[in-house]
Parts: structure tokens; sequence; C-alpha cells
């Protein structure tokens, strides 16, 4: 295993972006290193891979910004790059919701990690005795992967489906803990938010989502691999690429 795979987001008021995404693209570029940026005004989302001097400099150089000093970014390795360009792109939520008011820089919802949470899972309740419901805030594709053990899926076709659903499924959520999850933690930081402001008690987001989990507590509670928006597909709990990629370019060598 080769190729340092990152994952990382910040939600963040972000200005000028034009400028950003300039200096954004010549710092990876000149690292050589490949995958996705997305930069909106509510903060970054990025996937990124090269080799791990290359990664750890790039990261050292982003978090001069102050902007940037506390990003936690998820590590994972593969045996060839997943990816096959760089893209800096501007868009206007780094993770599409269509709800402006659902600013997560003003606030997070509460978060638990991913060993509270096994231990939750373990017992059956969470702390206070309420049983534990965990909600999949991926699409229907993302879940067939895999996904925990009995969770909540709406069968998502996009993540802008996630308001709607909500509000047709209220009465599943009550007298419950609600732990919304998703790959990296972008998206259910957004759904966790959304949850509260539409009045639904006891919310918490899985802190660094599916991938932290895995890191943190393998495959306990958990069916299956986590998709990837890679060449990797998916991985395993031990962050482990289900497609060989060393073995699929010598094959197309």
């Amino acid at each position: 295993m080769q190729i340092l795979n990152i994952a990382a987001y910040k939600f963040v008021a972000l200005e000028p972006l034009p400028a950003l995404k300039t200096e954004m693209l010549q710092a990876l570029a000149t690292r050589e290193i490949k995958g996705t940026v997305l930069l909106a005004e509510e903060g970054i989302n990025l996937f990124l891979a090269a080799e791990s001097a290359a990664i750890h400099d790039f990261l050292a150089w982003l978090r001069l910004d102050l902007r940037f000093h506390d990003l936690e970014v998820k590590e994972s390795w593969s045996a060839a790059q997943p990816f096959g360009k760089l893209l800096v792109k501007i868009k206007p939520e780094i993770i599409r919701m269509n709800h402006p008011a659902i600013r997560p820089s003003a606030g997070r919802a509460p978060a638990v990690d991913a060993r509270t949470l096994k231990r939750w899972l373990d017992r059956g309740q969470d702390d206070e005795g309420r049983p534990v419901a965990m909600l999949d805030t991926r699409n229907t594709y993302e879940v067939d992967a895999g996904t925990f053990r009995q969770a909540i899926d709406w069968r998502l076709e996009k993540f802008t489906e996630f308001p709607q659903a909500v509000q047709g499924h209220r009465d599943e959520l009550a007298g419950k803990t609600i732990v919304s999850f998703c790959t990296g933690g972008i998206r259910c930081e957004k759904a966790a938010i959304y949850l509260q402001e539409a009045g639904i008690q006891n919310v918490y987001q899985l802190d660094g989502g599916i991938l932290k989990y895995f890191e943190d507590c393998g495959q306990a509670h958990f069916d299956g691999e986590c998709f990837v928006f890679d060449d990797r597909r998916a991985v395993d709990a031990a962050l482990k690429p289900r497609v060989n990629l060393g073995a699929l370019s010598d094959s197309q060598a």
C-alpha cells in the first residue's frame, strides 16, 4: 500500500473563493496530488490521494491558513492512485441540501464519538436508557454496499430528499436517540442540524462518519463495506479497498 488517501471537510466561512481555488490548484498540482476539492462559502470538502510525503506536505501548507488549522483528516491506503485527475470546484454548498438556513459553521449538532456509539450499540440503549436508532443519510447505492445493522434507510436517491423524508417519517423517530451517519461526517452533520430544527429530540451525529468508526471500532455492528467515491469503490472495516487497484492497473497496462 503506497498511496495515502485522505478525506476531510470543515464547515467554515470562506472567501474570496476564486483566489482560494487558484491557490489550492497550484498547491496540489505542484505536489502531484489527485482527487477532488469542493469549495463553497460554507466550507471545504476534499478527497485526495498521492504519496504520503506529498499529502503531508500539502496538509502542512493548508493548515497555515487559520481557517483550516484544525482540519481533521481520515486516512486510508491503496496500492495505486484511485483518482484519474485533479479537480477543484466552487459550489453553492459543499454538500447539497437546498436548505440555506442550515449552516453548520454557526454551530454543530451534538456529536457522539465512535467508541461511545459502539458501547451504546453493545448495550442496545444510550446512557439515559433510550433505544438507539441509527439513521443512514446516504444514497441508496451507498447503503446497499454496507450499513449499520437495523439502520433506518429511507431509500434516498439524493441528499436533497432528506428533509422531505424526515417530515414523512417523524413518528418513526419518536422516543429514541437518533444517530445520523454517513461516509465521513459531512452529510450527517447537516442532517443532524435539520433534525433538531425540525423539532426531533435526542439527535446526534456520528463524529467522523463510518470511516472514523471503522478506524476506532472496526466491523462491530456494521454489515458490509463503506462505499467511497473513487476507483476503490468501497473499503472494508480495516480501511482496505475492495478493488486491488494495483492488479487492476497491471491488467489494463
